[in-house]
């Protein structure tokens, strides 16, 4: 195989993101865009990766060494066009004896397929491929002008002509060049256009005036828009959405109301596993097959065993871990926690820094209380323990295998195996007393109102 440099241009301020977080780290699915890029890049072989930012843009450059330590960091320190850009990357291009493609870090959704058929039409004998795309409406976009198979042009919106204007084959901004084509064009791109910058569409005309070949290839419009601001954003996200819920659903996945559930980039779901509505993922989920995840749940960096059922209304934080056949029901909270094979934490409660072991039930409104102000304390919980509503774990404590805790219990102390812990006051009924109880209360009540 042909070897691949990938140059990512990631310089651009996104001043009409009006944020000040640099465009390119704004997130899709849970990962900055840079970061889809650069998965992107990868995943289409990339032997070596190049990203283009700008000044100041550290937080840019751990994002991409978080992807690729060995990736390769130029600066532009002027935005002036997109050939001025990749003209940053010389030292790399220049040295490369194989193939370069051209990507661009607000493009999120573009595919390793995409950049593959890229490089089969440079390995077939093209110099130059561009993608195009039929946008529903291409407005401020570069036309595509081509003669059959053969791209003649590139043509900037402010620069075509009305007739060129009624293209409907956009440019993406994604090409491809033999390297030794792109070292021998790049410095000859001028800036005489209605912007003043160096566009790297131009090395379309100047490689045919070259006698260069000069190919183009469609893709799909949702897959190589770019993003300028929130609203596109918005769409990339939806984008990004609705390719996940397909590929799960066809993966063997059944999701109850598609559209209501949201997807991380990494969110990894086995087969026969059902979701139901309103249900979102953060980073770093796995769920194992025949789980169920119930209504209005939220999960983040959670493992799910094999037939564990989570929810309604649960919400599982990092290092939560069910086991096979666990429960975990509505308005339940576990965080960095192992529940079990057959436990079940039913409603109401939240288990944080803890493991409960299997068959264990937990009742209503249970707490472990693992922070004191100053450190985090585990709980653990044995095998076959019972743990009664509304009672509080103070930990560090640990109850025995078998053991009994009492309802409305506040257990400060370990329970040994197969005991039965009362850690409550004894009841005292006074008789008669209740009156005075209200007459007190209402007296003070009526005061407050005078």
């Amino acid at each position: 195989m042909t070897e691949l440099l990938s140059i990512i241009l990631a310089a651009g301020e996104g001043t009409r993101m009006r944020s000040a977080i640099p465009k390119v780290l704004h997130p899709v699915g849970g990962l900055p865009m840079v970061g889809h890029v650069m998965q992107t890049a990868l995943k289409s072989g990339a032997g070596n990766i190049c990203v283009v930012v700008g000044p100041n843009h550290d937080a840019v450059q751990a994002e991409v060494s978080r992807h690729a330590s060995s990736a390769r960091i130029f600066s532009q320190l002027e935005r002036l066009g997109t050939g001025h850009a990749v003209r940053q990357a010389r030292e790399a291009f220049a040295q490369h004896q194989g193939h370069v493609v051209v990507l661009y870090a607000d493009n999120p959704l573009v595919s390793s397929t995409t950049v593959s058929a890229i490089t089969e039409r440079l390995d077939g004998g093209a110099d130059i491929v561009v993608v195009g795309y039929r946008p529903d409406d291409p407005t401020n976009l570069g036309r595509l002008l081509t003669d059959g198979g053969k791209l003649l042009a590139i043509r900037e919106h402010r620069d075509a002509t009305e007739e060129e204007r009624k293209i409907g084959l956009a440019n993406s901004g994604i090409i491809g060049f033999r390297a030794e084509v792109l070292t021998g064009i790049i410095d000859r791109i001028g800036n005489k256009n209605a912007k003043g910058e160096y566009y790297l569409t131009d090395a379309v005309e100047l490689a045919n005036a070259d006698g260069r070949r000069v190919e183009f290839i469609e893709a799909d419009p949702g897959e190589v828009m770019g993003v300028d601001d929130r609203v596109r954003l918005a769409a990339a996200e939806a984008q990004f959405q609705k390719l996940r819920r397909e590929d799960f659903m066809k993966a063997g996945v059944t999701l109850k109301d598609p559209d209501s559930v949201w997807f991380s980039y990494d969110t990894e779901i086995a087969q026969d596993v059902t979701i139901e509505p309103n249900v979102v993922f953060g980073p770093g989920v796995v769920i194992e097959t025949g789980a169920v995840i119930h209504a209005f749940s939220h999960l983040e960096g959670a493992h799910i065993g094999r037939n564990a059922s989570v929810g309604p209304f649960a919400r599982l934080r990092p290092e939560a871990n069910l086991g096979e056949n666990a429960k975990v029901g509505n308005f339940v909270e576990i965080k960095k926690a192992k529940i079990g094979k057959g436990a079940k934490v039913s409603h109401l409660t939240y288990i944080g820094d803890a493991e409960v072991g299997a068959n264990v039930n937990v009742g209503a409104g249970v707490i472990t209380v693992n922070y004191d102000g100053y450190n985090k304390h585990r709980t653990i919980i044995g095998d076959n323990a019972f743990v009664g509503s509304n009672s509080s774990l103070v930990a560090p404590v640990t109850v025995g295998e078998g053991a009994l805790v009492a309802s409305g219990s506040v257990i400060t102390e370990d329970v040994p195996p197969d005991a039965v812990a009362f850690g409550r006051a004894r009841q005292e009924n006074k008789r008669g007393h209740a009156p005075k109880v209200r007459e007190r209360a209402l007296a003070k009540k009526a005061a407050k109102g005078k």
